[in-house]
């Protein structure tokens, strides 16, 4: 199989693949000392080098085409069940993230696709209906098993595992540690140790089990790489102040963005560049992401304002009660199907056998995958799915329960 796909390949003109070498060695020597080397990748299996895919790059598009990449488009990022094109999916965020971190990496001279291929999959695991359905699934699950679920360590779980996409170490570990809940004022990675690539995943899949069954323990990760710290922070920088202009938009919970705080800016513009201009002033040259003190406690303070007005009424207020029970409902019918084997279950149709087609390998991972912990396969599925398949699905498998509507561009209503 291997050979067959040489031969499809088009290989460059040896002289020009010599010239794009000597160019791609250039630029990486002269990042910067604390940036992740291409040549660094720490990967389970080897692969033929590309002068056309470098490694991280290669990481990068195989995020992009995986399966599971599509979702983001019509899965939430704060607000649910609202038609309005204007307030943010999570396709958006994670654009957003990619590109305010490699404005960052830029200006410091690190590793541009090993920060994009992180922004681009650290989302990859969250659920349908945000960080709401989240906790939902998670709560599911740990009555059901006594473990925990957390969105970061099923997005490594998805490339690593499930789609065994054979991602380097670096990018999986900063998806898996991009989940810092407390805003700090210094990043410093913790790396792994050079040419030990069997003991390096090892202490990845501890920090992940670790995750899986100790209640807060995700708040102890540290990325490995400045590029994974670099991510880390820019995922705040791009979800708060956007979340707020959604927030606006709606007319929920704030009216200016960031009125209260004059050390930020008053607008998510100023924002986004005067943490951008202080993170790069701070940490040029030096192998840690740095803030200052006064603009770490900024960014703390209004992370709480956004959780006291936005993120923490959801539990309580509809549509997220309901949605709490449909949850329970399609989780505990999926489990019996799988349980079953009921191969026209949607469980099989859209899942199993949908990720495990149309490759060579497909057949070994399905084999391998079907022998998975019956309530892992269930939380995969339902935390793969859009908030749209999630409604659909519920219909199907409940016609007769209560059904939620989105709140249209003219039906002059909002959620509280």
């Amino acid at each position: 199989m291997d050979k067959k796909r040489e031969k499809k390949y088009l290989k460059l003109n040896p002289k020009v693949e010599e010239a794009v070498y000597a160019d791609l060695k250039r630029k990486q020597d002269e990042m910067y000392a604390y940036a992740t080397r291409d040549k660094c990748s720490i990967r389970r299996e080897k692969e033929i080098f590309r002068v056309q895919r470098p490694n991280f790059a290669k990481d990068s598009e195989r995020i992009l085409y995986c399966r599971y990449f599509n979702r983001y488009a019509d899965k939430t990022q704060v607000f649910s069940l609202y038609k309005n094109d204007d307030i943010t999916r999570r396709i958006l965020h994670v654009q957003l993230v990619s590109r305010i971190a490699r404005n960052i990496g830029r200006m410091l001279n690190l590793n541009l696709d090993l920060i994009e291929a992180i922004a681009l999959g650290h989302d990859l695991g969250h659920t349908p209906f945000g960080h709401a359905g989240e906790r939902f699934l998670s709560k599911l699950y740990h009555a059901n098993t006594g473990r925990y679920f957390n969105h970061n360590v099923h997005s490594a779980r998805i490339l690593d595992k499930v789609l065994s996409l054979n991602l380097s170490l670096q990018v999986l570990n900063g998806i898996l540690c991009h989940n810092g809940e407390k805003v700090s004022g210094e990043y410093r990675p913790r790396g792994y140790q050079a040419g030990d690539a069997e003991g390096a995943f090892a202490e990845f899949e501890r920090q992940m089990e670790e995750c899986y069954t100790e209640a807060g323990a995700v708040g102890k990760l540290i990325p490995a790489t400045l590029e994974g710290c670099v991510v880390r922070l820019a995922d705040v920088i791009a979800y708060l102040g956007k979340d707020r202009q959604d927030a606006q938009i709606l007319k929920i919970g704030v009216q200016e963005p960031f009125s209260e705080n004059d050390v930020l800016g008053s607008t998510n513009s100023d924002f986004i560049n005067n943490i951008i201009t202080n993170v790069v002033s701070n940490s040029y040259g030096r192998p840690y992401i740095k803030l200052d003190e006064e603009y770490a406690a900024a960014l703390a303070y209004e992370k709480q304002v956004n959780f006291k007005r936005i993120y923490g009424p959801q539990d309580k207020n509809e549509p997220y009660p309901t949605i709490r029970k449909m949850f329970a409902r399609v989780y505990d019918k999926l489990l019996e199907d799988f349980v079953k084997g009921d191969q026209n279950s949607p469980i099989f149709r859209h899942h199993i056998n949908h990720v495990y087609s149309g490759f060579s390998r497909a057949e070994s991972l399905k084999e391998a995958y079907l022998k998975e912990e019956p309530n892992q396969v269930v939380v995969d599925y339902v935390a793969s799915m859009t908030d749209d398949y999630f409604l659909d699905l519920h219909a199907v498998l409940f016609p007769d329960a209560p059904k939620l509507e989105y709140i249209s561009y003219f039906s002059g209503k909002k959620r509280q």
